[in-house]
């Protein structure tokens, strides 16, 4: 099936939110941790940011993929955040989330940004792998802490 990769809007907020916990799902083996967070809310704002991005990729009525990203307030103004990537699980490994990261990347190198960063889950080596096969790698000024359950990347982001 043929997908499409457009923005985000309010009315997907929902779809967006169901997709992120199926996902996210995968790799916490006791379940998603309960901290609080309102992801449909959070969804919500990151759809409505004016400063910031969200892309779905599509097949038919169907949202299987999203990424959410925009710069972060303590970042330099050509430096980038991923703060969400996330496939469906049964769309894995069919090209979509290629399809969607290079999306990113081709929107970064058209607002002229230099690099991106992201964090992604200890126990995710999926997405690790996933990563590092598009270039991602350790970022330098950000290591990792002891007791941190997260891997800081960096993405350098080259122009044509």
């Amino acid at each position: 099936m043929t997908h499409t990769i457009r923005e985000a809007v309010p009315a997907d907020v929902e779809a967006v939110t169901a997709l992120h916990g199926r996902a996210r799902a995968t790799y916490y083996p006791d379940g998603i941790p309960r901290d609080g967070s309102d992801w449909l809310a959070n969804w919500r704002t990151a759809i409505e940011r004016p400063d910031g991005q969200v892309l779905c990729a599509v097949e038919g009525d169907r949202i299987v993929a999203v990424a959410s990203f925009r710069t972060p307030p303590d970042a330099p103004a050509d430096t980038v955040k991923l703060f969400q990537f996330h496939v469906d699980p049964d769309r894995w490994r069919g090209g979509i989330g290629t399809a969607l990261h290079t999306e990113c990347v081709e929107r970064w190198r058209a607002e002229g940004r230099a690099a991106a960063v992201l964090d992604v889950h200890v126990d995710n080596r999926r997405a690790q792998a996933f990563y590092a096969r598009r270039g991602w790698v350790p970022d330098p000024e950000n290591p990792p802490a002891e007791d941190d359950h997260h891997l800081f990347l960096r993405f350098f982001v080259k122009g044509e």
